[in-house]
């Protein structure tokens, strides 16, 4: 086991990830209110928009106002989502407030990719060559890979991590043919099927392939193991997690009956903070923020610590209740 991290690096999806998951709609201006609330917690990523067929998710039909209604805070990295060209093109008219970064991944499920993307996964890789010359025009030099539903999937049952590694070797042949250099790689637990002894087999596979490459994790909580997932690739010396606040949402096309938030941030936060690890985050704010999703929804969200609360807080009273009594 190496040393845990010094610093975990969350990059806050819940705006996204979230939203297009629920039915209850929920207006612009609440969305941009939201935003910038989550600005004020001191994270330095927020993913809040997919510029996606509203046909597919409704929730993101206002995606271009939503992002041209945030006050962009310096120093934190605003993005969206796309799955094809022209939703890049999209995401490309809103520069002066999204960072666009060069990613591309699969899926480890032909049925899952073709409900997610309409397309199979190899024509989904023969996509790469239009993403690729788009991100050398704006001028990247390596793009980030990844693979979803890498963990195990409702449709298909168990993916090996045979077949994750193989889809990643071919996003990299494939790109460097193309001219373009491997940086991060994402796993995605994109159904909730991980569990700590995976997640260590899985990134161990990948550290052995890409040892100079950072590894990011997708923790979906659908089965209660997300943040033990979480302290498993921290053991193994991850410190890129994609997280949601207050454990919101879920993928629309993963067959879910029950819940299938991503991690909840803020128990992320606190755990880090329990460990004595870094996030740059201030987590009575992540815990308001958490509270205000789920008013913003209309329903419970998973989340732990917004309930349970801050120990700091509650190790503070005590102290300062002692130091009266004394």
């Amino acid at each position: 086991m190496s040393d845990l991290p010094k610093f975990v690096y969350v990059n806050e999806c819940g705006p996204r990830e979230g939203f297009q998951f629920e039915k209850r709609n929920i207006p612009t201006p609440d969305k941009i209110a939201f935003v910038d609330q989550l600005s004020d917690t001191g994270i330095k990523a927020i993913q809040f928009a997919s510029f996606v067929s509203p046909k597919w998710v409704p929730q993101m039909a206002d995606s271009d106002a939503w992002v041209d209604g945030i006050k962009k805070v310096p120093g934190i990295e605003y993005t969206g989502l796309w799955l094809n060209l022209q939703g890049l093109e999209r995401a490309l008219g809103h520069r002066d407030k999204l960072t666009i970064t060069p990613g591309f991944s699969l899926n480890a499920s032909e049925t899952f990719s073709k409900k997610n993307t309409n397309r199979s996964v190899a024509e989904k890789l023969d996509e790469m060559p239009g993403y690729v010359a788009k991100f050398r025009e704006l001028g990247f030099e390596k793009l980030d890979i990844g693979v979803a539903v890498a963990f195990g999937c409702n449709y298909e049952g168990a993916i090996s991590t045979e077949r994750v590694m193989s889809l990643l070797r071919d996003q990299e042949t494939r790109a460097k043919d193309l001219g373009m250099k491997i940086g991060e790689v994402t796993l995605y637990d994109t159904m909730g099927w991980g569990n700590p002894l995976q997640v260590k087999r899985l990134v161990g596979a990948v550290r052995d392939r890409y040892p100079d490459n950072s590894v990011c994790l997708h923790l979906h909580d659908t089965r209660g193991a997300a943040i033990a997932n979480f302290i498993a690739g921290l053991e193994v010396g991850v410190d890129r997690f994609d997280a949601a606040v207050a454990g919101l949402g879920g993928c629309p096309f993963a067959a879910h009956k029950g819940a299938a938030g991503n991690i909840c941030t803020e128990d992320v936060v606190f755990m880090c903070q329990e460990m004595g690890i870094e996030t740059g985050i201030d987590l009575d704010a992540m815990i308001e923020a958490g509270i205000k999703a789920e008013e913003l929804v209309g329903h419970p969200l998973p989340g732990k610590i917004k309930v349970g609360g801050n120990l700091a807080t509650y190790r503070a009273k005590a102290s300062a209740a002692a130091k009266a009594a004394a």
